[in-house]
């Protein structure tokens, strides 16, 4: 096998979907933070979005068993802890998916813009906690649904 540019591994990962929000991939995430042939290892490096994530182990193993499909025996993902993972990294081709499943992206404003489900605007946080670490609950009071916020960290 030849060995894949870079740019074409990128685009592999591109369709590695997160294990918690399976419509967005790991690259729209924006954990993956380095891809490099070191002789014949495929180096991936991966920053958790918090330390404690329990989905960083299946994270990596996804990866690797992609990257092996693909043709490549040996690759390496490794964990990159600095600089510290922000919502700021994720593609605004991943804001706008989370935003179609249900989940409200993060906003440096501190909460929800607008209902994902109904785009109404009267919100109201349940809890600071949702169905992950990393989101919230809130509530429309357009539609009266719940739906998750994801927070800006």
């Amino acid at each position: 096998m030849t060995r894949p540019s870079t740019d074409t591994v990128w685009e592999w990962l591109d369709a590695v979907p997160d294990p918690e929000i399976p419509v967005i991939s790991v690259v729209d995430l924006g954990i993956v933070r380095g891809v490099a042939w070191r002789g014949e290892t495929l180096e991936v490096a991966v920053t958790p979005t918090y330390s404690g994530c329990p989905a960083t182990s299946v994270i990596a193993l996804d990866i690797e068993t992609a990257l092996r499909d693909r043709g490549i025996a040996d690759v390496a993902v490794t964990r990159q802890l600095s600089p510290a993972w922000t919502t700021d990294w994720l593609s605004e081709k991943g804001r706008a998916k989370l935003e179609d499943y249900g989940i409200a992206p993060p906003r440096p404003a501190g909460g929800p813009e607008r209902c994902p489900l109904c785009h109404g605007v009267d919100l109201h946080r349940i809890s600071r906690f949702g169905s992950t670490p990393c989101k919230a609950q809130w509530r429309c009071a357009d539609c009266l649904e719940p739906f998750d916020y994801f927070k800006c960290l």
